[in-house]
Order: structure tokens, then C-alpha cells, then sequence
């Protein structure tokens, strides 16, 4: 594994809780003990209360906005009600207070706020250690990343492992404001005196995103190079790409009113690839993968492309792009044009357009132990990718994700596309994402005809 799987730990352990104990301190001590009796029956609950009202005006925005589709763990909002009431103690405790005792309210601020966000990511295991968020935040190199530049000099030579590069797409086709993108080049690219022909993978992230989520986070770099070097250098070509062209701007990849997603990843992204790294541009040598929001994204381009791409993983992804109900999602989503729900509705665009003919899915789910069950003929692992307490395990699937898997694929093999469903044993985290990855990876790279890839069965 490489430098952003190991360190300090974000997700549990000594750090989160130390910083826990600290917050709630200073904040025992910010409230004090010698204080009058108005302070004690009237500032103090005004705090409690301010503190209420800020846990629920979270949790409102969030569910407004649609920001999230997992539920959100009861301790997160406790959290974000103890910076709330801790902000109100500094502000109404301030005045005949001693210096010492503002000074302490003053540091409960960051604290508390620090702990609410220890508690986001305890839920979404976005930054599983302090390695990982410190190269995030600093904007710290990726594994094997070097200058697009450097790549005419290594051209012809032998690389014991891929290299990572940032690219500038361009969006003239589809207008789509968009941070800049990864390429990830197998060893097997740099062989010879022109580029090999190979097929690609596009990467794509959840909701609240970045293009690097998928190399910092979900571990990509080790499980790829893992699979070339034992393949003689060979491997895909991965495309880590912008969906939402900014952190919380979630487009499921739709073209709409946040943005036309799908033509950046169809009408940019696709074409450049293929122009400036010499990728194969047959849609069988070409495969999607996504995590949640991905996952959607995934299975939706795939069905709506056959013309593009003929192979996907959807990880724990929904039923169809989201952002609240179905009235909901038309309005934020496509500014209320219900045809293009139609358009972008997986199932829907599957008995369009069906038949379909070369096509090929796979579905991965989490599931809990005492509901480990086995449909479709998909494989089951009863193992966790995550101790307990790892973020996401809030055991309460949203109401579009939960049978998801199941109905996209019955409905997928009903139109001819070959589908399978696996299940782990685990919560909606980066984790789970990363170990679907890696054990799908083997399968992906054989259905887009990698070279040295052996046939591998889906179940």
C-alpha cells in the first residue's frame, strides 16, 4: 500500500478521541462554575437551545439541498450541536468573565468545530488518517505523479510501475467548468517507440468529490500497479475524471442546471484520451466504475452509451441519479424537466434501448450480517473491509439505494446486458469502495480485452 493508506487515523483510535476529551474540557471550562444565578437559568440553556437549533438547521440544509443520500449518524448532529452551543457560550459568557476563561472559550470554538468535522468523516471514511487529509488539504503529490512534459523522455524505456499525470481537458463541447483530471499510464504504455493501443477505465467518485478522491482515498494507485506488475506491465489506461466541478456540487452526472456533466465526460473527456494517449476508441475496450454517485454515474453512461462503453461497476450506487425525491430530483437536477428524468433514468433507457449486445455489469453492495443474502446469482463474502467504527456504519441504506443493485440488474438481463451482484459485509465507506475495486479489477480488465488479462468469471 502506498504513503496514503497508512498513518495516524482519522476514522478511530487514540487521535479522534483525545481531540474529543479536549473539546468537551474546554468547554466544561469555558461554562465555568463560579458564575451568577442569570447566567445559570437563562445564558446557559439560551446556549443549549442555540445549540439545538444549529444540529437542526444542519440537518435541514442537508436534506434541502439534497447533499447527501445516506442518512447521517445521530452522534454527527451532537457534534455540530456542541460547536453551535460552544460558539453562543463564548458570545453570552463573555461579558465578567476572566481573561483566562474567554481565552478558553475562545480555543472551544475551533475544538468543538474540529470534532463536528471528525464526526463528518467518522461517516463518510473520506480521510481515513492524517497523512491522507494533510496531502488533500496541502494539495501534496500523488503516487508515481509526474509532469505531462516528462512523458516524451520516458517513452521507449522500461517502468517497473505506471505513472500518474494531471491533465487540462478542455470542455468545448460540453461548456462544463471542471478541475483538472488524471491519467494513469500502465508500464506497458512506455514500451516501444509509440504508445500501445490499450483500453481505458474511467474513475469516478461519490457525491462530495474531488478527481484525486480515487487515488488519495479509495487507494487506487497500489491495487493498479498490484495488477500490472503481476501482467507483465500490462493494464488499462485509468481516466480519474471531474463530475462535479467543484467539492459539493453533486451533478450525478447529468446534464442540467449544475452543469452539463455527461457531455464533459462523453464528448470531452472520452476524445482526449484516445487523441493525446493513443486509447483504443472502441466502446469494448473501454469500462466505467463508480462509488455511490459513481456507481450511478456508471451503470447511466454505459446503458445510454453502448455506442462508448461496453463495461461497468456500480458500487453501491442507487437506482437512478438523485437529489431528494423524484420531484425534487427533477428540480434541482434537470430545473424541472421531467423527460430528462426519463433520459437519465437507468432503467428506463435499458427497455428503450434494448436489446442490448456485448454488454456487461458489475454490482456491488454492502450488506449487514443478519440480512446476507444472495440473489442473482452473486457472489457473497461474509467478511468486513472495515473494523467497527469505521465511517459510513450507520446500518440505514437510503430508500433509492437500498435493492438497487438487484432491480438495475434483473432489469439489466432483461434487455440482454450480462450482470452479476456481489455483497461485502460493511458500511457505505471509501473503504468498501477500494476493496470492490480491487476485487473487480481482475474481471474489468479481462471484459475490455487488456492484453495478458485471463477470461475471469463475474460470480
Amino acid at each position: 500500500m502506498h504513503q496514503y493508506a497508512h498513518g495516524v487515523s482519522l476514522l478511530g483510535g487514540w487521535l479522534p478521541l483525545t481531540l474529543e476529551i479536549v473539546a468537551v474540557v474546554a468547554l466544561l471550562v469555558a461554562i465555568g462554575w463560579r458564575r451568577t444565578r442569570r447566567w445559570w437559568l437563562v445564558w446557559l440553556p439560551v446556549c443549549a437551545v442555540i445549540g439545538v437549533l444549529g444540529a437542526f438547521a444542519a440537518h435541514l440544509y442537508i436534506d434541502a439541498e439534497g447533499l447527501a443520500s445516506d442518512p447521517a449518524p445521530f452522534y454527527l448532529w451532537i457534534w455540530i450541536g456542541v460547536f453551535a452551543g460552544g460558539v453562543a457560550v463564548a458570545a453570552l459568557g463573555w461579558r465578567g468573565n476572566s481573561w483566562w476563561r474567554r481565552g478558553v472559550a475562545v480555543l472551544a470554538i475551533p475544538l468543538t468545530l474540529v470534532t463536528a468535522l471528525l464526526a463528518l468523516n467518522k461517516w463518510v471514511g473520506y480521510y481515513p488518517s492524517v497523512q491522507t487529509a494533510w496531502g488533500a488539504l496541502t494539495a501534496g503529490p500523488l503516487p508515481n505523479q509526474i509532469d505531462a512534459a516528462d512523458l516524451p523522455d520516458l517513452r521507449n524505456t522500461v517502468q517497473t510501475s505506471g505513472k500518474l499525470v494531471e491533465v487540462e481537458i478542455p470542455s468545448d463541447a460540453s461548456g462544463f467548468n471542471h478541475r483538472n483530471e488524471y491519467v494513469y499510464l500502465p508500464p506497458a504504455w512506455f514500451a516501444g517507440p509509440t504508445p500501445p493501443t490499450l483500453p481505458v477505465i474511467m474513475m469516478i467518485a461519490g457525491e462530495f468529490n474531488t478527481p484525486a478522491d480515487w487515488l488519495r482515498t479509495g487507494n487506487a494507485m497500489p491495487i493498479i500497479d498490484g495488477y500490472a506488475q503481476s501482467h507483465g506491465g500490462q493494464a488499462p489506461i485509468f481516466v480519474f475524471v471531474d463530475t462535479g466541478g467543484s467539492f459539493n456540487n453533486d451533478t450525478e452526472c447529468v446534464n442540467g442546471p449544475r452543469g452539463d456533466s455527461a457531455d464533459h465526460l462523453t464528448k470531452d473527456v472520452r476524445p482526449y484520451v484516445v487523441d493525446h494517449f493513443g486509447a483504443s476508441a472502441q466502446a469494448a475496450n473501454w469500462a466505467v466504475v463508480g462509488w455511490s454517485m459513481g456507481g450511478t454515474c456508471a451503470i447511466d453512461l454505459t446503458v445510454m452509451h453502448p455506442e462508448l462503453f461496453s463495461t461497468f461497476e456500480d458500487i453501491a450506487g442507487d437506482h437512478g441519479p438523485t437529489s431528494g425525491t423524484k420531484e425534487q430530483t427533477i428540480s434541482r437536477l434537470y430545473g424541472g424537466n421531467a423527460a430528462a428524468w426519463d433520459q437519465f433514468d437507468p432503467q428506463t433507457a435499458m427497455l428503450k434501448h434494448g436489446p442490448y449486445q456485448g454488454i456487461a455489469g458489475w454490482f456491488e453492495d454492502t450488506v449487514k450480517p443478519a440480512n446476507a443474502t444472495t440473489p442473482n446469482g452473486g457472489g457473497h463474502r461474509p467478511q468486513s473491509d472495515a473494523p467497527a467504527g469505521f465511517g459510513g456504519h450507520d446500518d440505514v441504506k437510503d430508500a433509492d439505494q437500498e435493492g438497487a443493485a438487484d432491480d438495475l440488474c434483473a432489469t439489466a438481463q432483461k434487455v440482454g446486458i450480462s450482470c452479476s451482484v456481489h455483497r461485502i459485509i460493511s458500511g457505505h465507506t471509501w473503504q468498501f469502495a477500494e476493496r470492490s475495486f480491487s476485487d473487480a479489477l481482475p474481471w474489468l480488465a479481462a471484459q475490455i480485452k487488456t492484453p495478458g488479462a485471463s477470461v475471469v468469471p463475474a460470480t
